[in-house]
């Protein structure tokens, strides 16, 4: 009966041992998940604000295009462009 009875117990802490184990697993994998969902959600937004950055001698370039046309006059032209440098 002894016998029995440790194998029992045995069987039950082993059961109970391997459920926690599993469950703590799923949880760490869930928490990973999310974590990963995350970072990959701050790259998508930042992205965008990565492209809607021009290139500051482009931008030079079109407002010069813009002032050779006389869309934009001197004033204009050295203050867009004093911008778009950041100076």
């Amino acid at each position: 009966m002894g016998l029995v009875r440790v194998a029992a117990r045995t069987a039950v802490i082993s059961g109970t041992a391997t459920a926690v184990s599993g469950r703590v697993a799923r949880r760490q994998m869930g928490m990973a998940a999310q974590e990963a969902a995350g970072y990959q959600a701050a790259a998508q937004a930042a992205a965008p604000a990565a492209a809607a950055q021009e290139d500051p001698l482009a931008k030079v370039q079109q407002l010069a295009d813009l002032h050779a046309q006389g869309i934009l006059s001197d004033d204009e032209f050295a203050a867009a462009k004093a911008k778009a440098l950041g100076i």
